[in-house]
């Protein structure tokens, strides 16, 4: 059970100097407007280094180059303010999040003057967040093999979905923001080489209705193939009520390891099946640190009759994607 406490920095169960904690916001906007962007939002916090490694961006096109995106912005090594405090942190990079209520409410400021970047919004919780290690809320926690989907890095997760509500300013551009998203936040050791693969994706339909999901895939079919997901956890929020998922799967149809269309089978406690089918409306690589790359893409959802959006990150490590395209 994630309990208010573990939005704050934990104390290290491994004396691994790779412990780190993540915060992680994904949003959209202009999603009315027929050409959405997709924003990140990134902290990777490695208290015993005393250092943080932060990433902003902001896409709405096809692009396989971070600087080819509308906005990026990466650092590896900002220096921690100490003492350090995960519900209120000011970085050096210009990120400022407020945590105004535990695992509830968070108010996140970006602003990057010399590329005329502001980046404002308020995240509300729908939903008590989801603990992927708690057999009594994850029908798929128990016995899980901590060497699957970054096992040891999410050692303590939570997935949280809510409401997104601000501004996005960029080189003169204004977009109101208003929609739906999934953050999460992670403790554990974190790893510099990344040596399993993981998907993390969502769809989120209205304020009453998302599906969250957490996959296994295989590499083994090269870059432009179509490539099979296992799931390894997730949830429906339905009405208020946040259902785990017990099984399911699906299939990514890929271009340069990008998933650019998806289709999901996917059933809950109560033994509903949830068909969801997703197209890509950009690309993005996401290098949230050096030794992986998140193969991100903004979909555009359809499920039981209705439209809605969500992000998918498929990450794998660079040995992994090396090894691939030499065999391709």
């Amino acid at each position: 059970m994630i309990r208010p406490e573990d939005a704050q920095f934990h104390p290290p169960t491994s004396d691994d100097p790779l412990w780190a904690e993540t915060n992680y916001f994904g949003l959209y906007a202009g999603q009315d407007t027929g050409t959405p962007v997709n924003i990140g939002v990134y902290g990777l916090f490695r208290e015993p280094l005393g250092i943080a490694g932060s990433t902003v961006s902001v896409n709405g096109k096809r692009v396989t180059t971070p600087w080819a995106a509308d906005y990026w912005d990466a650092w590896e090594h900002l220096p921690l303010p100490r003492p350090g405090d995960l519900l209120h942190y000011d970085l050096a990079n210009g990120l400022r999040v407020a945590c105004k209520e535990p695992n509830r409410i968070w108010d996140v400021d970006f602003v990057d003057e010399e590329a005329g970047m502001e980046l404002r919004f308020r995240f509300t919780a729908l939903m008590e967040p989801y603990d992927i290690n708690d057999p009594g809320q994850d029908p798929l926690a128990a016995g899980r093999d901590l060497d699957l989907t970054w096992g040891h890095a999410y050692a303590g997760h939570f997935d949280l979905t809510g409401r997104i509500e601000g501004e996005l300013s960029l080189r003169g551009r204004h977009l109101p923001i208003d929609c739906v998203s999934t953050m999460d936040h992670s403790w554990g050791v974190r790893a510099e080489r990344q040596t399993s693969r993981l998907c993390w994706l969502h769809a989120h339909f209205s304020p009453e209705f998302a599906i969250h999901g957490l996959f296994d895939f295989t590499t083994e079919n090269g870059p432009d193939a179509p490539s099979p997901l296992s799931l390894t956890h997730g949830y429906v929020l339905e009405q208020g009520k946040v259902r785990g998922l017990k099984a399911g799967g699906g299939t990514s149809w890929r271009s340069g390891f990008y998933p650019e269309r998806v289709e999901l089978r996917v059933t809950d406690t109560d033994d509903v099946t949830w068909d969801l089918h997703g197209a890509a409306l950009t690309t993005f690589p996401w290098q949230a640190w050096p030794g992986t790359v998140g193969h991100n893409c903004l979909h555009r959802w359809s499920c039981d009759g209705q439209t809605g959006y969500g992000e998918i990150m498929d990450f794998i490590g660079l040995g992994e994607l090396g090894a691939a395209y030499n065999r391709a």
